[in-house]
């Protein structure tokens, strides 16, 4: 192999790990037997998010896992594999390869990495089934909100309760 051959793999290498240590969480798939249609639309939906979907040689999965201190990853490097990388939510890339792969069997999600931790299948399924950052946020504010709510109908049954008395 040539020298530039090399200084090029190397250099893939420490993109994919910078990949790795820059995102919050990055998940492994199989994307064996998608058809076009099916990885466009993938990839549209991942887009949306900001999740950027890459199909890497395994090889190059594998040192730059190492890289990234994330070497029981290499396990999930075998056939063809394909990374969704996100740097802002850590919940996206699981529910959207998770809800698309429950309706295209072609896609098999086999891992990954949530907050620098390595994720098995069944814990990147359980992180797609929590709801979005949004409605995470929607619920906490509910939760704060019934306390000052339910005093706001207390007072006001109390009120109408007065004025509902005869004046004596």
């Amino acid at each position: 192999m040539s020298e530039a051959t090399i200084a090029a793999k190397a250099a893939e290498v420490e993109a994919v790990a910078a990949k790795f240590n820059e995102s919050v969480s990055a998940v492994v798939v199989d994307v064996r037997g998608l058809t076009v249609e099916q990885s466009t639309e993938l990839r549209k939906q991942l887009r949306e998010e900001n999740i950027e979907l890459k199909v890497i040689k395994n090889k190059i999965l594998t040192r730059a896992a190492e890289s990234a201190d994330l070497g029981g990853l290499n396990d999930l490097f075998v056939g063809p594999s394909a990374v969704a990388f996100s740097k802002e939510d850590v919940i996206a890339p699981a529910r959207i390869l998770k809800k698309f792969a429950d309706s295209v069997e072609a896609l098999e999600i086999k891992g990954g990495v949530i907050e620098g931790n390595i994720a098995s299948v069944e814990e990147i399924n359980k992180f797609a089934a929590l709801p979005s950052r949004e409605g995470l946020l929607s619920m906490l504010l509910s939760t704060l909100q019934a306390p000052v709510r339910n005093f706001a109908y207390a007072v006001k049954a109390v009120s109408d309760a007065k004025d509902e008395e005869p004046a004596a």
